[in-house]
This record gives structure tokens, C-alpha cells and sequence, in this order.
């Protein structure tokens, strides 16, 4: 018996092929029936390669189809799978012939009616809203005349075109800088939200940041829903205007800016005052002002010629003649009161040397009165016993001196009191 190499055996079939055979006929095969599929189910397993590639599943109640978005379609979704989502995806099966596997390969991806994104919706606005993301007293206002806006888009929408006739229709002082940005499908949120950061990065720095797009269904809008976007919103250093879609269009950036436009126009017209009203109302400030300096020209006139009539300006020298002559005329009261004084006195003076000439031992001396005094000295003689027989004796009259020698001296009689020194 012959044996052959390896497991092979012995005697092959014409027909028969190899693995790599019968998987090409197989790839050949179902590329080719299924090159343009649609395919509705749910996402699981997803899983973002560090390549960019998304791996996810799709499956429904009784089977599980592999499926793979390459990284170049991925900004060309509407909207991004996530685990849970039921989603309805276009694209091709392909088989990958190293495991023996097919798969999905999607261009195209939708969300499956809005029932799960709704929820996911709400479970996100909770979220964040129990994290004060969308508290009124955190929003800032926007500033009355901005310089610099920086404008985040797609510079191919028509949202752009709304906002910036608009906005230069209203204020053509601003400066807009346009930061461009995917505003629609898988990774739009992202794009979004790099550009927010890189608004708050400028030099000089702007004064607000507008986000606007255009309408479209919830899907479309979709990224204006995600947290990054959100979360970037919520930080931006820069007060965020948000003009997004129509008036019954709210996403969660609408909740979280700092300011909501209904349309893209509306952000501009929240944005910009109106020139014509800033024009009209500086008239008007300077008409009132105008007015005011007039009437305080008129008053400060009407204050001149008052001065002007006052005695102080038409007789200037008019306070020097009463001051004068109220100082003559206090001056001829004091020197009236000065000689009424001194007259006084002199009357006083008059009367006093009448009575001290009427009490002067002189005057006695001239009616022919004298004084007597011993010659050795002393007070006048009062008594015969102050000049004993012998002594010297000085006499003084009105004219001259006596001087005499006693010879006797008499005591007085009994009834006569004698009067001693």
C-alpha cells in the first residue's frame, strides 16, 4: 500500500478546490449580489480603533451581522452608531478571506426612527443639567457693540450666508473670523468643538463666539446634541451665541450658550444693535445735550447780569464810603466820649484840689493860722509840756518863721481839757 505525504488523500476528486479557492468564489459571489445593501438593527459591540475605524455589530432577535465604518467615511455620516442605537445603514458585504469572514462595510448611516435618539436625548439633557450646565445664572451676556465675532460654520451652508447680511446690514463695524467646521454627521461634534477652543485662543481675542446651521431633522442636527460639543460650549471662555436650525429646532447647545438664537439671522440680529437705532439714539443724545448746554449757557447769563446789576459791580467804591464813613462816625464818638471823659475828670480833679485846698494847712496859714514845732525837730507842738522854759521854738506863718525861746509855759485851766501829743 502506497502512503502520501500529510493528511491528503490518496486519491483527489477532479473537482475538487482549495480553501482560498472556494473563498474567493464565495467573496466573488456575495460582493457581487450584495454590493448595494440596506440593513436595519441595533449596535453593539462598537468598538473606535486607535486607526480611526469604528468595529461594531448589527443585529436583530435571531442574528448578528459584522459591520465596519473606515475612517475616511466617518465625516461623511449623518450621524455616529453608538451601542443600543437602532440605525438603518447602507453599504456592501465583503469578505475577509485571512478568517473566512464577511462583513458589512458601511458608506451610509441613519438613525432608525428618533425614538432612541430621543431617549438617549433625555438622558443626556439630565445629566447635564444636574450638573448646572444650563443654570441661568451662569450665562453671560453678550457684549452691546462687538468688535471681533468669531464665527463657527460650514462655510458652505447656507446658514453663513443668512448671518452675514444680516449681521453687516446691522453692524458692518464688526470683524468676523470664520473658523470652519463640519455642522452635520459622524465627528461634526468633535470638529466643533476644537473649533470653539480655538476661538477662545485667539489673538486679540474676540468678543463672542456665534454657532449657527442651518434646519434639518433631528438626525441632522444630531452633533449639536452631543456632550463633547456641550461640554466645549459650557467652557468656552468667550460668551456663545447658538443659532441653530429653526424656532422649533432646541438642542442641548441652544439650553447650554450663553445666548439662543431661533435662526442663524436671529443670532446675528441678537448679536449686532442696529446701526441705525445707535445712529438715531447718539442724535438723540446730542440734541438733549445740545438742549442742556444751551439752558446752562442760559442760566450762567442770566447769573452774570444779576452780578452785573449788584451794587458791588455798578458802585464798587460804595462799601469804602460807608465803611469810611462808619469809621468817622465812630471816631467822632469816641473823641466826643474821650472829652466828656476828661471833662469828667478834669470836674472830679477840680473838686478834689477845692477840698484839699480847703483842708491845706497853707490855707489855714493864710487866714492866720501858724504852726509850731520845736527847733530840734518834730511834730508840730500840741501840748506846753513839748516845750519846757528854755527850748527854741519855730513858728511858721503864711510868710516866714518865727523863731522864739520860751520863757513860760502855763498849763491849762481845770475846766479846760488839755490836749496831749
Amino acid at each position: 500500500m502506497k502512503r502520501h505525504a500529510g493528511n491528503q488523500p490518496a486519491n483527489l476528486p477532479e473537482h475538487a478546490q482549495s480553501v482560498s479557492e472556494v473563498t474567493a468564489r464565495v467573496k466573488d459571489e456575495l460582493e457581487s449580489r450584495f454590493a448595494d445593501v440596506w440593513v436595519a438593527g441595533e449596535v453593539t459591540n462598537l468598538v473606535v480603533a486607535g486607526s480611526g475605524h469604528i468595529y461594531l455589530g448589527l443585529k436583530d432577535e435571531n442574528a448578528l451581522l459584522r459591520a465596519v465604518i473606515w475612517r475616511g467615511t466617518r465625516p461623511t455620516l449623518a450621524i455616529e452608531p453608538a451601542d443600543g442605537l437602532q440605525v438603518l445603514c447602507h453599504g456592501r458585504i465583503e469578505v475577509y478571506p485571512p478568517r473566512g469572514t464577511y462583513q458589512l462595510t458601511i458608506d451610509r448611516c441613519h438613525a432608525l426612527g428618533t425614538g432612541t435618539l430621543e431617549a438617549r436625548l433625555r438622558a443626556l439633557h439630565t445629566t447635564l443639567e444636574a450638573e448646572g450646565l444650563f443654570a441661568a445664572e451662569r450665562k453671560r451676556p453678550l457684549p452691546r457693540f462687538p468688535r471681533r465675532i468669531a464665527l463657527i460654520t460650514s462655510p458652505s451652508g447656507a446658514a453663513i450666508a443668512d448671518f452675514l447680511e444680516t449681521l453687516f446690514s446691522r453692524w458692518p463695524l464688526a470683524e468676523v473670523m470664520l473658523i470652519p467646521a463640519r455642522v452635520q454627521g459622524a465627528g461634526a461634534a468633535e470638529e466643533l468643538a476644537a473649533s470653539l477652543r480655538l476661538a477662545g485662543q485667539l489673538r486679540p481675542p474676540c468678543d463672542v463666539v456665534a454657532l449657527v446651521r442651518g434646519g434639518g431633522s433631528l438626525e441632522d442636527l444630531w452633533a449639536f446634541n452631543e456632550e463633547p460639543l456641550v461640554r466645549a460650549v459650557a467652557a468656552s471662555p468667550v460668551p456663545v451665541i447658538a443659532g441653530i436650525g429653526h424656532e422649533i429646532d432646541v438642542s442641548l447647545v441652544d439650553l447650554v450658550a450663553d445666548c439662543r438664537g431661533l435662526t442663524p439671522t436671529d443670532a446675528a440680529v441678537r448679536i449686532a444693535a442696529d446701526r441705525q437705532q445707535v445712529l438715531n439714539g447718539l442724535a438723540s443724545c446730542e440734541s438733549r445735550l445740545r438742549q442742556s448746554l444751551l439752558a446752562r449757557i442760559a442760566a450762567a447769563r442770566q447769573r452774570l447780569n444779576r452780578l452785573a446789576a449788584c451794587r458791588a459791580i455798578t458802585e464798587p467804591h460804595r462799601p469804602l464810603h460807608q465803611q469810611r464813613q462808619r469809621l468817622t462816625d465812630t471816631a467822632r464818638r469816641l473823641r466826643q466820649l474821650g472829652m466828656n471823659t476828661v471833662q469828667r475828670l478834669h470836674d472830679r480833679l477840680a473838686a478834689a484840689a477845692g477840698r484839699l485846698e480847703a483842708d491845706s494847712p497853707l490855707g489855714l496859714l493864710a487866714r492866720g493860722y501858724s504852726v509850731t514845732t520845736p527847733a530840734a525837730g518834730g511834730g508840730p507842738l500840741r501840748s506846753w509840756q513839748q516845750a519846757p522854759v528854755g527850748s527854741t521854738i519855730v513858728t511858721q506863718l503864711a510868710q516866714g518863721q518865727l523863731h522864739s525861746r520860751v520863757e513860760q509855759s502855763l498849763a491849762p485851766e481845770k475846766n479846760e481839757p488839755e490836749q496831749t501829743r
